[in-house]
């Protein structure tokens, strides 16, 4: 059973010694970045825990600006790749070239060996490219001919996704869906959001840019703070509760049975815990409480539940199904 095994007011001290670069990448972000809070904070949540994010929205919502404003503040290779349907699995990873010099083949290592990499619209390229990036997002590693490289550290894969129902889209595999730690849905800017977008980026030349103000050295040492933050036996009772919830549903609401084809894995309760040790990290505090919980099961769930045809045909989000085992489960 896990225990508090650091003093709270020195763990306290601690974050907020650690914690000061969440703030500093959020203003340099904000410089090109008009609101959408709630992203860049799951945005931070993915590196603090080093997961990968998937950003899901329709076009124009500033989704690959938000992954680009986040990587040029940070000290750490980045690059792009823009998923299309003729991308090959060589294109992404790389692959072997025949050196007539040395009469051998030798590495030519491709865009997914970078610290943080863009896959823009990555439910655009076929079956063949999502397997090989698969075992990137899972082993951090890649595989070439008879060898295996691994892939930088920090690695994550910040991937931005039409809704399925666009022309030109796929359907990522669940195997591929239950990697990424969060998937985060982007809405539309308000109207006063959109005034100052429109103030800013009207212009034949915006300032799209941040600069580099973070070191990995900072990143790691905040990562190494997050396993002390404390979970109460409560709210870990309650994380697994609410995924369990999600597998067997008729114990908390038999209309919900019909409407779930499988539930979440245990890779959710895991993501659950350390998404939320790394929230309250942001929020300068040594423990996690159970709004944090409910804050962030939609962005931890919602990709890992499956909706059964009838709740196709009734036209049933995933977002409202977790939302009715939110009211159904006992808060601690």
């Amino acid at each position: 059973m896990q225990t508090a095994s650091t003093d709270p007011q020195q763990l306290s001290e601690k974050i907020a010694e650690s914690s000061h670069w969440v703030d500093s990448v959020k203003e340099e972000i904000s410089r090109v970045l008009v609101g959408q809070p709630q992203l860049v904070d799951r945005l931070l949540i993915g590196l603090l825990c080093n997961g990968h994010i998937l950003l899901e929205g329709l076009p124009g919502l500033a989704k690959t600006l938000a992954v680009k404003a986040l990587a040029g503040t940070l000290k750490l290779g980045f690059s792009r790749v823009q998923f299309t349907p003729d991308l090959l699995p060589a294109d992404l990873v790389g692959t072997m070239i025949y050196s007539p010099d040395q009469g051998s083949f030798a590495p030519k290592l491709g865009p997914i060996f970078a610290n943080i990499v863009l896959a823009d619209e990555i439910n655009r390229a076929p079956a063949k490219v999502q397997s090989a990036l698969l075992e990137a997002m899972q082993e951090r590693q890649v595989t070439l001919g008879d060898k295996t490289y691994a892939l930088p550290s920090p690695f994550l894969v910040l991937a931005t996704q039409n809704p399925i129902d666009q022309e030109g889209t796929y359907q990522l595999p669940e195997a591929q869906l239950d990697r990424f730690l969060l998937k985060v849905t982007v809405s539309y800017p308000s109207k006063e959001e959109e005034l100052i977008i429109m103030d800013r980026m009207a212009s034949t030349d915006p300032t799209l840019e941040t600069h580099p103000i973070v070191e990995p050295a900072e990143i790691d040492a905040s990562r190494k703070i997050l396993d002390e933050i404390y979970i109460d036996p409560a709210v870990r009772e309650y994380i697994v509760d609410l995924v369990t919830a999600t597998r067997y549903p008729a114990k908390i609401d038999t209309s919900l049975k019909p409407l779930l084809r499988a539930g979440a894995s245990p890779r959710a309760s895991i993501n659950l815990a350390l998404a939320c040790r790394a929230h309250a990290f942001m929020e300068g505090r040594s423990f996690v409480t159970p709004q944090d919980v409910k804050r962030l099961a939609r962005d931890v769930l919602r990709h890992r539940v499956l909706l059964s045809y009838e709740a196709e045909a009734e036209d049933m989000s995933s977002d409202r199904i977790i939302e009715r085992i939110l009211s159904k489960v006992p808060v601690p």
